[in-house]
């Protein structure tokens, strides 16, 4: 979610002193295209060969702030705005959900069923829910709204006995923007320190316990424990602890994921604006506890990170410097022989994730705009690796199964990483600028060359190390193969990421 334009144009005036509403962006895209390309499998470096002729095709969809969840043997996503869209592949995606009216399938007759809630937030629309089912077997929507223009936002839960619905109301839960009346923790509510209750995510630890993180903006992130029974908070928390942001920080859009693999539980927020010009990015901090506290890589309580008071309002220089940051806006140019629109996203962000136990894969769900087309957005799915220090780094490339060319081998040796790659430096700042992406080489004698320049040196087991030139800090990370449309091949990809939060790229290209 994120504050309107027209609040961002009076705090820039100065005209007002709180903080709004994040997510939800524009009503849904509602655009929906397919793409289909035939092409060969891949050589060991990962550039075509005329061997075999596969077909990789996508069915777009747009939901803003996508929540994942598993039914029925699909993936589901609820988003902002009431909206949904189901696959079955994590590649073509069916709408089943759009707009906030009487008509919409998931809670018919809304504005009736919602009435209390449109009323206190003063809207006639939701923002990001999120969708668990409990032990007892039923669906539970954690719905939200918000003004718009401050954080006077009501959140609640809904019940179904199917994942498509129809969900039923059970009430609002926690409420916020009560200006000069006590709020939830017995204390007169106060923006800078109390959250604005949007952006639900509902999880379980690994002991079975129930959680709600959430907040956006304002006081920034908490999180509460739930009663399994029935999805509502466990009496005496207020608003929960306090886990990240403040002072009207623009952080928002958490989400916790657990990885058996690193016994790490990970909170993924998104910093920034969410759209075309306002910088949003994933970040993410780990903990062994689900309440926390969450570090960065460099240590840092993330309860500490928040936006200096005495600077203006959505201070995004005293948050820049912390969590590991995933990716920001970035294009990869055309490579010789490469065609279509070049690749790369623009304000990406307000993700969900899953681990998929069958296959031991980690996935990044998120909405995302694109370089010089406005606020059109899309669902995109990325695989995520754990690397070798904990932390999760993300496929440069969206998400196809490897078992749609023939024999594309899993492990990527030395010699394949070798050779000539699109490389991006994703920086930790929060900024609009698009980065572009340079030329580099990975040479069979460990030196890069290029654009920029250091060493490499592969780790065994697809693990990958780069040291830059100038810069003492080693950057961990995994190489895989990806799928690049504009080369219409999979192809060797990296994605590394240093104790700083700083995370690269490469595609590989040639030799």
């Amino acid at each position: 979610m994120q504050t309107s334009i027209l609040f961002k144009a009076l705090a820039v005036a100065g005209v007002v002193s709180l903080a709004a509403c994040g997510g939800g962006g524009d009503e849904p895209a509602g655009a929906t295209t397919a793409a289909s390309v035939t092409t060969s499998a891949t050589k060991s470096g990962g550039l075509s060969t005329t061997a075999q002729r596969v077909s990789v095709a996508f069915t777009e969809a747009g939901v803003h702030d996508p929540s994942v969840i598993r039914a029925n043997n699909q993936y589901y996503v609820f988003g902002s705005h009431l909206a949904a869209a189901k696959t079955p592949d994590l590649m073509n995606w069916t709408k089943i959900a759009d707009g906030v009216s009487a008509a919409n399938p998931l809670i018919p007759n809304v504005f009736n069923q919602l009435a209390e809630t449109f009323a206190w937030a003063q809207t006639s629309t939701l923002w990001a829910p999120d969708v668990i089912r409990l032990d007892d077997g039923k669906y539970y929507m954690y719905y939200n709204a918000c003004k718009g223009d401050s954080p006077r936002s009501a959140l609640g839960i809904a019940v179904a006995d199917h994942i498509e619905g129809p969900y039923v109301n059970k009430g609002v839960i926690l409420k916020s923007g009560m200006w000069g009346q006590a709020s939830h923790d017995g204390t007169i509510y106060d923006a800078t320190k109390h959250p604005n209750t949007v952006d639900p995510n509902v999880f379980r630890d690994q002991k079975g316990k129930l959680w709600m993180i959430y907040g956006s903006y304002s006081g920034g992130i908490f999180i509460l424990q739930l009663d399994p029974a029935n999805g509502m908070p466990l009496p005496g928390q207020g608003y929960g602890k306090h886990l990240l942001g403040g002072n009207h920080s623009r952080i928002e859009g958490a989400y916790v994921l657990y990885s058996p693999q690193s016994k790490y539980y990970y909170m993924f927020t998104s910093f920034g604006g969410l759209d075309s010009f306002g910088a949003y990015n994933m970040r993410v901090a780990r903990s062994r506890n689900p309440d926390g506290p969450y570090v960065d890589g460099k240590g840092t309580d993330m309860a500490t990170v928040k936006s200096d008071p005495t600077k203006p309002l959505f201070d995004d220089a005293s948050i820049a410097p912390h969590g590991q940051k995933l990716f920001g806006n970035h294009q990869f140019a055309l490579a010789p022989g490469e065609t279509g629109t070049p690749l790369g996203y623009v304000s990406a962000g307000h993700n969900s994730a899953f681990y998929d136990a069958a296959t031991k894969q980690h996935f990044l769900v998120f909405h995302t705009r694109f370089p010089n087309m406005g606020e059109m957005h899309e669902l995109r799915v990325h695989q995520m690796f754990i690397n070798e220090n904990g932390w999760p780094v993300v496929a440069p490339l969206r998400y196809v199964p490897l078992s749609k060319g023939k024999e594309v081998p899993v492990a990527v040796s030395a010699s394949a990483a070798a050779g000539t790659y699109k490389f991006v430096n994703h920086n930790k700042e929060i900024t609009a600028y698009v980065v572009p992406s340079q030329v580099v080489k990975l040479g069979k004698d460990g030196k890069i060359t290029g654009a920029v320049k250091g060493t490499w040196a592969h780790r065994g087991d697809n693990n990958v190390a780069l040291t830059l030139d100038g810069s003492s800090q080693q950057y961990r990370g995994v190489l895989s193969r990806q799928w690049n449309s504009n080369a219409n091949a999979f192809t060797v990809t990296f994605s590394v990421q240093n104790a700083a939060g700083v995370s690269l790229w490469g595609v590989r290209t040639g030799d």
